[in-house]
């Protein structure tokens, strides 16, 4: 884990014109090598027009965290968690930091910033699907107030063996007044 401070971050939004580049450089490290998702091979530069426009067309953030010169470090976003009416108050969320910017509090620091949003959009609930062995992102969403809601075993096959998928959920105090439809 690298603990060198950071000298200077500030949070932005993402655009796909400035940072498609990055984001998707930072996703297929981890596809890579780790289990943070459970892909199996890069994705294409192409994947990210899509990404973007489904993030634009349902408002869904992308809060990225950049260095003094720009350079992107991480990023957390949201998106829709089922495909059902009645979880319009419910996100699922992801958060992903750049290798050589792990073990900094990069994750914190875009996490609040993503709650805070959640809470401005009128959300209810973010749920993180986090690999059960991930112990880093599991010990963030801790400290951040998540509980762990469920773990389904064996539902992922990667690196030669199963992965557990555990639920982390934070519940919010809004929509202050919730309506059906």
């Amino acid at each position: 884990m690298n603990h060198t401070p950071i000298p200077e971050v500030r949070l932005i939004d993402c655009d796909e014109a400035a940072h498609a580049g990055a984001i998707l450089d930072i996703l297929n490290e981890a596809i890579a090598h780790s289990t943070a998702l459970y892909d199996y091979a890069a994705r294409p530069p192409s994947a990210m027009s899509a990404w973007f426009a489904t993030k634009r067309a349902n408002g869904f953030p992308v809060v990225g965290a950049v260095d003094a010169q720009g350079a992107l470090m991480g990023f957390a976003s949201w998106g829709a968690f089922r495909a059902f009416p009645a979880y319009k108050y419910t996100v699922e969320h992801s958060v992903y930091v750049h290798k050589d910017f792990r073990g900094r509090g990069l994750g914190a620091l875009l996490m609040r910033t993503l709650v805070e949003r959640a809470g401005a959009a009128g959300l209810h609930a973010m749920v993180g699907c986090i690999d059960a062995a991930n112990e880093g992102s599991i010990r963030l969403h801790r400290q951040l107030g998540f509980v762990h809601t469920g773990t389904m075993p064996q539902v992922g096959f990667k690196f030669g063996r199963w992965l557990d998928a555990a639920f982390y959920q934070l519940t919010l105090e809004t929509p202050l007044d919730p309506v059906d439809g």
